[in-house]
């Protein structure tokens, strides 16, 4: 069985839920802070990281501008390395390339590289429907596959599980996907992890097709780059015969020189690491040495369409590290679940709705998954501006307006749940640029501010559900400034 986020509830919703889940919070809570403190450490010994950030956005930046062509330059030089490039309008072409291409082969099991693209499309249920079966191979996807579960954490996907739940799905559900648990298994880290490696190295034997996603591509020479921490990476790129790629055309950089920026900015940021412990790397195809047919499938879902925003673009400059989720009070506390996405956290707030579009009311309910504090773009090592883009899409969302959609512009309507809030901003406008009305109505609240609810009613219940309204002073400042100085400056 292969779980995905369709119809997944609204963000306050699926919040409210998991946020009362002391277990859940509590392993968020111990996760996140040790490595926010960890990332910090190892940042700090960079006397050049900020210079080394403004280098990485500005790239980042400037690719986006010309990505057309660094496209066409990446797909010629795969080509010319003996590799294949297939192009994806959506998630469903892209599962469907990926389904023919498994099917040509006969085979009917695949391991796979950690992908976030592959579950921003579903591509293990699609698998599945083709009869084909997907191992997943790193040990924290591997635990969310066999418990039935999903990803809440860009990084460690099983962030919200404790080490009993890990020991308790290895015991109960690895046998069902293979080699089972070993008797007596404990919960010692080393225990786990000896249990995945015996369970996973039959599949790397046996499988002769990989699946991966890619942290970078240099258009320069068709390279692809996959760094991780575990090794199982490279199991999956260099044993089978036949390799199979689905990248986000985003993921694309110039040169090997603009690479070098990102492998100092990823590790850091993400494991604190200095380096990764395996960077692989692979241009095409190389006679007896690695998978003889190589095959690149470049995903737009909804990338185009974002980078056609010139605020909400800066979202494609990520590079996958989930600082930003560390650092956030509001991931810390709801999880990723309820993000109702593969990529949860304040960089899912923006990137979603933008992918998705504004489609249901979950996507409308993200940017709005923010305290507005700043903290993830304080640690973005591509320097995004999140919370500028929060505001952007919560305008989008409560106002409508032109937007582009499967490279069309068109326009959107206001969603119908913020009529009310409309209507309260346009009444304050109006009665902000005219100052008689203004006095008008400080007055009358400070001579009825006795009978005032500390709750509000109706669609308010709401917001006042966690906060109570501020007392209203016996008289506005304004009439304090002309009673105490006589209207002087």
């Amino acid at each position: 069985m292969s779980r995905t986020y369709l119809g997944m509830p609204a963000f306050p919703s699926a919040a409210a839920e998991s946020t009362r889940d002391g277990t859940l919070r509590a392993n968020l809570r111990h996760a996140t802070h040790t490595i926010r403190a960890k990332r910090a450490a190892a940042v700090a010994e960079l006397e050049d990281w900020e210079r080394l950030r403004a280098a990485g956005a500005a790239v980042k930046d400037r690719t986006l501008r010309h990505l057309d062509h660094y496209l066409l330059r990446l797909e010629e030089n795969v080509t010319l390395a003996g590799g294949t490039v297939h192009w994806a309008a959506d998630a469903d072409e892209a599962n469907r390339i990926v389904t023919d291409l498994v099917r040509a082969t006969g085979e009917r099991e695949v391991v796979k590289v950690k992908s976030m693209v592959t579950q921003e499309t579903g591509l293990n249920a699609a698998l599945e429907r083709a009869g084909i079966r997907a191992y997943e191979t790193d040990l924290a996807e591997l635990i969310v596959q066999l418990g039935d579960d999903l990803p809440s954490h860009i990084l460690v996907p099983a962030i919200h599980r404790g080490r009993r739940e890990i020991r308790d799905i290895f015991r109960d559900r690895m046998a069902d996907w293979g080699r089972p648990a070993p008797e007596g298994l404990t919960d010692r880290p080393a225990d786990l992890a000896e249990a995945a490696r015996l369970h996973l190295r039959e599949k790397f034997l046996r499988c002769k097709v990989g699946i991966s996603g890619a942290n970078f591509m240099v258009a320069e020479t068709g390279t692809l780059v996959v760094v991780e921490s575990e090794g199982n990476g490279r199991m999956c790129l260099t044993l089978p015969e036949t390799l199979i790629s689905v990248v986000g055309i985003e993921k694309t950089v110039p040169t090997w020189r603009d690479l070098e920026i990102y492998l100092q900015l990823l590790p850091r940021s993400s494991t604190a690491e200095r380096m990764n412990p395996y960077t692989s790397m692979w241009t095409g195809t190389t006679d007896e040495d690695g998978p003889r047919d190589f095959h690149l499938v470049l995903l737009d879902n909804g990338r185009t369409d974002t980078l056609a925003d010139e605020v909400g673009r800066q979202a494609l400059r990520c590079i996958r590290c989930s600082a930003c989720l560390n650092v956030c009070p509001v991931y810390e506390r709801a999880g990723g679940h309820a993000y109702g996405s593969p990529y949860p956290g304040p960089i899912g707030a923006i990137l979603t709705p933008q992918l998705r579009g504004l489609a249901s009311p979950l996507e409308e309910s993200l940017p709005f998954a923010s305290s507005l504090c700043g903290a993830c773009y304080e640690v973005c090592p591509v320097a995004i501006d999140i919370p500028e883009v929060l505001v952007h899409l919560r305008e989008r969302v409560v106002e409508g307006g032109p937007v582009t959609v499967g490279g069309n512009r068109t326009v959107i309507r206001p969603a119908k749940r913020h009529a009310l809030e409309r209507a309260a901003m346009r009444a304050a406008g109006w009665t902000f640029d005219h100052p008689a009305a203004l006095r008008r109505a400080q007055r009358l609240a400070a001579r009825t501010r006795r009978a005032h609810p500390r709750r509000l009613p109706g669609p308010g219940r709401a917001w006042s559900d966690t906060r109570e309204l501020p007392e209203v002073p016996e008289e506005s400042f304004r009439d304090w400034w002309a009673r105490t100085r006589g209207g002087r400056p």
